[in-house]
């Protein structure tokens, strides 16, 4: 068995099962993120929500799903089909592809990179051309207009993002997503880098909110402006694939919330044992922190959105990094940002 184990099929075997896992647990997440996410804009309204499909209205997302899967395909006449259907097909497909270096547990990753960081903000960076894809290809000038105000966002606030990345990097002397959560540990959730990163978490999350086209960032899909932006001719199961891919990419920016500045899988207490539970619950924690925004915040105008991520965003990220380096590089405060002996 170890034998065939060791072979390139059954290597194949083994990544192609690891796939279908991650497939199968980012999906499976998704189903009670959408109805999680409901359920909490119901509350904060006074509603509530989904309630009458299944207990607790628990099998309503399934059902939305199927009503989506067998409703017929529109195509817009002129429309260049291939693009068309290929376009939310990319946008999920790149969200699911960013699970593949993310750690849950020593050992629990389906692929360690040394540059996993950097191999998720690459991958996430990609997700714009499905949306330039599908304004595109739908032959319309709206949908077209909305997917170059999304592409413009999605382009904006993803260097603001890069830029928080790499003052954790300095902290942590490395790429590795499973080497920046072992240098987290130490006192619990003392040591964890919310605190000496402070301002760039509040900074990641904003930025990541407008990466992702949640509200108050939702400019490319504002039902009162747009309809649904880029996703307007879009109708059964390429618009659902495309809504799978925007919760995707939210869930996606909660892992990494999670392990850049929440350590992770390390518990918040020592002496708790660590693992893969932890993580899980940072992760819903910060969906739940995202469903909340969305609840309670009002929609920006576009231009105060592109104004706060050029004009506020950018140079503090930059600040931030100049900082964190001369901070790293003198050990301040005993070496409080500087953590390369964990690593």
């Amino acid at each position: 068995m170890a034998d065939f184990l060791a072979s390139p099929i059954g290597h194949f075997l083994i990544l192609l099962l690891q796939g279908l896992a991650i497939i199968a647990f980012v999906m499976l997440s998704l189903v009670y993120l959408v109805y999680g996410d409901r359920k909490i804009w119901a509350a904060v309204q006074m509603r509530r929500g989904p309630n009458v499909v299944g207990p607790w209205g628990l099998l309503q997302t399934f059902a939305d799903a199927l009503k989506y899967l067998v409703k017929e395909i529109v195509v817009p006449a002129g429309a260049d089909k291939f693009v068309f259907f290929l376009a939310p097909f990319l946008s999920m497909t790149l969200a699911l592809v960013g699970f593949v270096v993310i750690p849950f547990a020593p050992g629990w990753v389906m692929s360690n990179l040394n540059i996993g960081i950097l191999f998720v903000l690459a991958v996430s960076s990609l997700e714009v051309y499905g949306v330039i894809m599908g304004g595109w290809a739908s032959n319309s000038k709206y949908p077209f207009l909305a997917s170059l105000r999304s592409a413009a966002q999605m382009v904006s606030y993803e260097v603001s993002l890069g830029l928080v990345v790499i003052a954790v990097i300095i902290s942590a002397g490395t790429m590795n997503l499973s080497g920046i959560v072992h240098s987290q540990q130490g006192m619990g959730m003392l040591s964890w880098y919310w605190l000496p990163h402070l301002p760039m978490l509040v900074l990641f999350f904003v930025s990541a909110l407008a990466e992702t086209n949640r509200p108050p960032f939702d400019l490319s899909e504002a039902e009162s402006e747009l309809v649904a932006g880029h996703m307007v001719e879009y109708s059964s199961t390429p618009y659902l694939l495309y809504m799978a891919g925007e919760y995707i990419a939210i869930w996606l920016m909660c892992a990494l919330i999670s392990l850049l500045f929440f350590g992770g899988w390390l518990s918040p207490i020592p002496g708790l044992p660590d693992g893969a539970l932890w993580m899980f619950v940072k992760m819903v924690f910060w969906f739940w922190m995202f469903a909340m925004v969305k609840a309670i915040v009002p929609r920006y105008r576009y231009d105060q959105l592109m104004r706060v991520g050029w004009k506020v965003f950018l140079p503090l990220s930059l600040f931030w990094v100049v900082l964190v380096s001369f901070l790293a590089r003198y050990e301040v405060l005993g070496g409080f940002w500087a953590r390369w002996a964990g690593v």
